[in-house]
Order: structure tokens, then C-alpha cells, then sequence
């Protein structure tokens, strides 16, 4: 009998904090909806629209400049030159 005390009393603490945990869930999840409503009217709701925009990353071609760095086949001023000018005319847009 001492054992179904015991394991009573573990039940009811176990519903009490799931009740809690789904209580904040839903306070969170609200905080979320309210910031994300309005995140597009601020700086950071900017940048985060530009990084959405960006294309996936091509593994295939990153690879292959990692190979042509570590075989000094790939000139990386000139590149990075080109490359800090394309960055530059998106950000102008």
C-alpha cells in the first residue's frame, strides 16, 4: 500500500508540471506570433528578407575551389575582388 501512495503523488506532480510546461508553451507561442508579425517592419525583419533571397549553397562548386586553393591553381585576390563588387551592387539594391 505504501507503493501506490508513493506513486500517486508522482502522478500529480507529473500532471502539475505538464500542465505547466503546456501553459508556457502557449505564452511562448504567442511571445513568437507577436514578434514575428512585426519583425518586417524592423532593420533585422531587412536583412532577414535579403538572406531568404539568397540562393542554396552549391556544394559541388565550393568543393572544387577548396580543391584548386590547396593546389594554388585559384587566384583568390582577383576573385575576391569580383566577388566583394557583385556583394556590393546587391547590397545598393
Amino acid at each position: 500500500m505504501l507503493n501506490s501512495g508513493c506513486n500517486s503523488g508522482f502522478e500529480n506532480r507529473s500532471r502539475l508540471t505538464d500542465s505547466i510546461d503546456k501553459d508556457l508553451g502557449v505564452e511562448q507561442d504567442l511571445v513568437m506570433e507577436r514578434i514575428l508579425e512585426n519583425i518586417h517592419n524592423t532593420p533585422i525583419g531587412a536583412v532577414l528578407r535579403k538572406i531568404a533571397s539568397l540562393p542554396g549553397v552549391r556544394k559541388d562548386k565550393v568543393l572544387g575551389v577548396r580543391q584548386q586553393l590547396t593546389e594554388g591553381k585559384y587566384d583568390l585576390s582577383e576573385r575576391l575582388d569580383v566577388a566583394l563588387e557583385k556583394v556590393l551592387e546587391d547590397l545598393e539594391t
